[in-house]
């Protein structure tokens, strides 16, 4: 029966027994469809979750595995070439380690975190190590013979002991005069008895000084490499002669060019 809340009448229908059962069936067959599709659906999304997971963590690890082969394939080549110095001229730290990411994957992220930590430690070592190279002083900024020899000696001009603070190399007038090292030119222009005087900073303490040029290449603040020309040799300010007058400090004290340069390729003119 249903009852209106106006004045209209009340209606009124009979329903069998058998459709009400019917109806509540259907209810419940209903919901439990409902129910059913929606636990079906959150373990899809779980599932797909799970599943990006997983192929994230494969390319972590395939991203690793590579980076690690790269890196030993480029230590295998430096190591190859022989000698410090061509290990330290070839090495380009940014092929021998990349960043390999963290991995979820507890046994496999701690080999492969050791493997990196190890790789990139070398990698730094051997960039620290290139860098200190190129700063340090080698071979000679012109090719020539040594007329005076870094220590105590009887002034060539006015006689009496002085203490010669590097070596001079005697050249022609003109000569092309090259850094011995990378650096940072921190003088360069007339300097009373050095004439005109070029000095390069390296880094690590090191810089390198040279004299009695004749023309001045560079300016201050200008980089240099290894080989660049940064003069051209003269005899101007306290000279007896064409010649470069070479220097090399350590830590704000003068040292022996000497033991830059090297014992075999070190020749005394005399006389």
């Amino acid at each position: 029966m249903l009852i209106p809340h106006d004045s209209k009448r009340a209606v009124n229908f009979r329903m069998p027994s058998l459709a009400i059962a019917l109806s509540v069936f259907l209810w419940f067959a209903g919901t439990l469809y409902v129910l059913t599709v929606a636990v079906d659906t959150i373990e899809y999304y779980q599932m797909r979750s799970k599943l990006a997971a997983y192929t994230a963590q494969v390319s972590e690890l395939q991203a690793a595995m590579n980076m690690i082969k790269k890196a030993d394939q480029e230590f295998r080549r430096l190591l190859s070439l022989g000698s410090r110095e061509q290990i330290l001229e070839n090495v380009d730290a940014k092929k021998s380690v990349d960043d390999a990411g963290s991995l979820d994957m507890e046994l496999l992220r701690e080999q492969i975190k050791k493997t990196v930590d190890t790789v990139s430690s070398v990698s730094t070592y051997l960039t620290e190590q290139k860098d200190k190279y190129r700063a340090t002083p080698a071979g000679w900024p012109v090719s020539g013979k040594v007329t005076s020899v870094f220590g105590y000696r009887e002034d060539p001009k006015y006689g009496g002991r002085e203490f010669h603070s590097g070596i001079d190399v005697s050249v022609p007038s003109g000569t092309p005069v090259k850094s011995t090292a990378d650096g940072v030119v921190s003088f360069s222009g007339w300097s009373s008895g050095n004439g005109n005087l070029v000095v390069v900073e390296h880094g690590f303490g090191l810089s390198t000084l040279y004299a009695h040029n004749s023309v001045i290449k560079v300016a201050v603040g200008d980089r240099v490499k290894r080989g660049t020309v940064i003069s051209l040799s003269g005899s101007t300010g306290y000279s007896t002669g064409p010649h470069v007058h070479y220097e090399v400090w350590v830590d704000g004290k003068a040292v022996n060019p000497r033991d830059f340069i090297g014992e075999d390729r070190y020749v005394v003119q005399k006389g």
